[in-house]
C-alpha cells in the first residue's frame, strides 16, 4: 500500500513528534519553544506563525494521545482512538498548493494552533491508515530497550526497528555475536 505524498509526510511527522516525547528517547526532544519553532521549521509545517508556551505545553499533551495509536491491537481499537483524537477537532478541508508542493489536502482550519494543527494533520493521516486496512504498520519497535514509534511503510512489511542503523543494527550484532559464541563452545 503506498500513501500520498501528503499522508506519508503527515506520518512521517507524528512519528517525529511522538518520538520526542521523553516515552521514547528518555530526554524531552522539546524543551523550549525554540525547539517546537524548530520542529515546525524543520518538517516544514505550513501556516504557523508564532509559537508560544501555552503551544509548547499543548504540543507536548499531545504525544501521549498519538503514541496511544501506535500501540493499539486491533484495528477496531486503532479506530476508536483515532475517533478520540479528532472528536471536537475543527476539521477543514481545503486543497492548497503551497511551498512548491502541488495540489494536496489541508484539513487543519487556517490559524489554528501548533497542538490542533498537528492533531488533525496526525488524526486524519492515522485515520488513512486504519481505514486502509494497514494498522499494523503503526508500530512501537521491537527492539526491547527501545519505545520510539516507527510506520513501516515496506513493501513487504519487514520494518521492526525506529532505526536499522542503531536499533536493527545492535539488535542484530548481539545475534551474531550469540551465534559465535554458541559455535565456540
Amino acid at each position: 500500500m503506498t500513501f500520498s505524498h501528503d499522508v506519508e509526510h503527515s506520518l512521517e511527522v507524528v512519528v517525529d513528534l511522538v518520538n520526542t516525547d521523553p516515552t521514547a528517547t528518555g530526554t524531552e526532544g522539546l524543551p523550549d519553544v525554540g525547539a517546537l519553532r524548530a520542529f515546525i521549521d524543520t518538517h516544514k509545517i505550513s501556516e504557523i506563525e508564532s509559537v508560544t508556551d501555552d503551544d509548547l505545553r499543548d504540543v507536548r499533551d499531545l504525544r501521549p494521545r498519538l503514541r496511544e495509536v501506535f500501540g493499539a491491537v486491533g484495528t477496531s481499537r486503532a479506530a476508536l482512538l483515532v475517533n478520540k483524537l479528532l472528536e471536537g477537532a475543527r476539521v477543514t478541508p481545503r486543497l492548497t498548493d503551497h511551498d512548491d508542493y502541488s495540489w494536496h489536502m489541508h484539513y487543519f482550519a487556517p490559524g489554528s494552533a501548533p497542538a490542533e494543527h498537528l492533531l488533525i494533520d496526525a488524526g486524519m493521516a492515522l485515520s488513512f491508515v486504519v481505514v486502509a486496512g494497514e494498522q499494523e504498520r503503526l508500530q512501537i519497535c521491537s527492539a526491547p530497550d527501545c519505545q520510539r514509534v516507527l510506520v513501516d511503510l515496506s513493501r513487504n512489511r519487514s520494518k521492526r526497528y525506529c532505526d536499522s542503523r542503531t536499533c536493527g543494527n545492535r539488535l542484530h550484532v548481539a545475534a551474531y555475536r550469540e551465534r559465535q559464541r554458541a559455535a565456540a563452545v
